[in-house]
């Protein structure tokens, strides 16, 4: 489901810059907020770990995940004027979004639950099949996404993307969750039970007492009135045990916070995170950028460009299977060092690209843009894998959602930013459509950003591997 999201996507993209005609800063603006839902993925995961619905912590959430991610697309595709205006668009695949990073937390808990229960050298090689099935969704997703604006109207792309998480929501009835175990609940409720029958039980000899001292008169008046105080001590069960399942979703939202805290001290998580999120607000994101020109000023198609994406994903499968079987044994700063090199001279390829070199050596624009692609998503699974590993190993029981969800809010709250980064880089640079003088400036301020991160990789542990910290 996620990686087939490029199927969408890459019509978004040229629906904001043909239907909408926004400038690239404005585009990449309106992305960036869109995608916004993906930064705060820990609140999903709180909830789902800690507040469980009908007795079940993932499958009621995956349920309402995949309602808002489908319900946005046919409201889209079926009102035009909500589709061609900005702001009501980007509330609506912001809304997509939550549904989105909300499922997409469910899995991550479901795939750290599973990483915890079996060895260490299992946990890279399930990593890998999660990110292989993703990037093989995203692979015919951009194949059929290319094609499709080349034959198809927005609206009908929207109409009939919305049928995958339609299929989502069906497949939902398959996943088996057993419920938690709830004895803690049902015995606070009866403790708070068996208090009030303490309570009756006193009220009653109490009156046995008065009653041989008592006349017939007042007799009566204390029977009414112990009646009436049974009956209301019955009708204060209900909201009492609401009370205490409140009481309980407190402590547990408590516990969960005190353990993630813990958690998130430990140096091989807080570490890598920090430097993870540095690496990416250091570096300025350009992408829209590098999109307008590339439809715009080298004329490549939509097709063409799906294609690329293709090739992309094919790569992302590749750096994933080079890293599980070469490198997750290896020391991290050395493999984080020589990722960042290899991103700096790909950043090289789009130098030559915009200043035109590779055709003065006769080397057309496609074989650029499409093999500079694969490279760039294959050396950067290089850095992503070992936190993404890692994360999973380390997760405490009973907050795996939670922190899972946060390492990834940090590598998306780092793109985010490095999106905004970008728009401001852009704007500030006088980039519009149509107007590419001084492009080779932003991405020469790429090139020389990429070395920050390799300046702060003290944070990384020094002996902390694929495997083990």
């Amino acid at each position: 489901m996620q990686g087939f999201r490029s199927f969408v996507w890459t019509a978004v993209s040229y629906h904001l810059k043909d239907s909408l005609q926004l400038s690239p800063s404005a585009s990449q603006f309106v992305s960036s907020v869109a995608f916004f839902p993906w930064s705060i993925k820990p609140l999903y995961g709180i909830l789902s770990d800690c507040i469980p619905i009908r007795g079940r912590r993932r499958t009621p959430y995956l349920i309402i995940s995949t309602v808002l991610s489908l319900v946005p697309w046919p409201i889209l595709g079926l009102n035009e004027s909500l589709r061609t205006s900005k702001m009501p668009l980007m509330v609506f695949l912001t809304l997509q979004n939550i549904g989105s990073a909300m499922s997409d937390v469910v899995a991550d808990a479901m795939i750290a639950e599973a990483v915890r229960s079996e060895r260490a050298a299992f946990a890279g090689d399930l990593q890998s099949v999660t990110w292989l099935a993703m990037a093989l969704g995203g692979v015919f997703g951009s194949l059929l996404g290319g094609h499709a604006l080349s034959d198809l109207k927005i609206e009908t792309i929207f109409l009939l993307f919305a049928l995958l998480p339609a299929l989502q929501l069906v497949s939902c009835g398959l996943v088996t969750e057993s419920p938690i175990n709830t004895k803690e609940l049902d015995l606070a409720s009866v403790e708070s039970e068996g208090d009030d029958d303490d309570n009756n039980s006193d009220n009653v000899d109490e009156s046995k007492n008065r009653y041989s001292r008592s006349k017939t008169t007042r007799r009566k008046k204390r029977q009414k009135n112990s009646k009436k105080k049974v009956v209301s001590s019955r009708k204060s069960k209900a909201p009492l045990k609401r009370k205490t399942l409140v009481l309980e979703w407190f402590h547990s939202l408590k516990a969960a916070s005190i353990s993630l805290f813990h958690a998130f001290r430990e140096p091989i998580i807080l570490r890598p995170m920090a430097w993870f999120f540095l690496a990416h607000i250091t570096f300025p994101n350009i992408s829209t950028v590098m999109f307008y020109y590339q439809t715009e000023y080298l004329d490549l198609d939509a097709s063409f460009l799906g294609n690329v994406r293709v090739v992309g994903w094919l790569g992302l499968m590749l750096g994933t299977s080079l890293y599980n079987k070469y490198l997750k044994k290896k020391k991290l700063r050395k493999v984080l060092m020589w990722t960042h090199i290899g991103l700096a001279l790909l950043t090289l390829v789009d130098m030559v690209l915009v200043s035109r070199l590779n055709v003065t050596y006769g080397i057309s624009d496609k074989m650029v843009v499409l093999w500079g692609s694969a490279l760039a998503d294959a050396v950067n699974q290089f850095k992503f894998m070992p936190f993404l590993i890692l994360s999973g190993q380390l997760c405490p029981p009973g907050i795996e959602g939670t922190l899972f969800a946060l390492f990834m809010s940090i590598n998306n709250l780092g793109s985010t930013i490095s999106s905004f980064v970008g728009a401001g880089l852009a704007s500030s640079l006088n980039i519009s459509s149509g107007s590419f003088d001084n492009l080779l400036v932003g991405i020469i301020i790429q090139f020389v950003s990429i070395f920050i991160p390799v300046a702060l990789l003290f944070l990384i542990p020094k002996d902390a591997t694929g495997l083990s910290a």
